[in-house]
């Protein structure tokens, strides 16, 4: 993600701005990013998570969308777009465009070199203020590595991660059992880019 401007810009300015553009946009504290590519592997990692968490949830009320929605993250600061996001109970938007999510259960992002630390930090900090959200994906696209954050129920998060294959991802807010394998089906690592190899 780089900074398209320096200058600053109303909420109001940057969803006029975003709805007619292009190419996307998040928004931080009244700067404009301006949304990169996705890699193959980063296209193949959101579907495969997309195409089994909709299968899994098919028969319930939750719904997944994925990359195009945008979320508000904090009605004056923050507006992102993840990679994937599921809501269970009946979607709330912005306004009537509905194109502006408020009420997330589950994010998921997938990382690059250049977000990792901002999907970890600042942004993973300023998505815990979102009321609804109880579960945060994070997964690697250089190598098999999942994260999972869950809400307790005294507010503090949980960290469960792995590096196998062979795991499952207990998805407690969505009652789901997510195979790390499906999440990196036919996804072909770089080894010469993999330090670990």
């Amino acid at each position: 993600m780089s900074k398209q401007q320096k200058a600053r810009f109303t909420v109001a300015a940057y969803l006029s701005m975003d709805r007619d553009a292009s190419e996307k946009h998040e928004f931080a504290f009244g700067e404009i990013y301006a949304m990169g590519g996705a890699s193959a592997r980063h296209v193949e990692i959101v579907g495969n998570i997309v195409r089994e968490l909709g299968n899994q949830l098919r028969q319930r009320p939750c719904r997944v969308y994925s990359t195009d929605l945008r979320l508000c993250v904090d009605a004056d600061h923050r507006y992102t777009y993840p990679d994937v996001v599921v809501v269970c109970d009946e979607p709330r938007f912005l306004d009537d465009q509905l194109d502006t999510l408020l009420n997330p259960d589950l994010i998921v992002e997938v990382l690059s070199e250049s977000t990792r630390n901002y999907d970890r930090g600042d942004k993973f900090q300023q998505y815990r203020g979102i009321p609804s959200f109880r579960e945060y994906l994070l997964v690697d696209q250089a190598k098999a590595h999942v994260e999972r954050y869950s809400k307790q129920q005294d507010g503090t998060w949980s960290l469960w991660e792995t590096d196998s294959l062979d795991h499952v991802v207990h998805l407690e807010s969505l009652a789901v059992r997510l195979p790390v394998s499906e999440i990196y089906l036919k996804v072909a690592f770089d080894q010469a880019a993999d330090p670990s190899a």
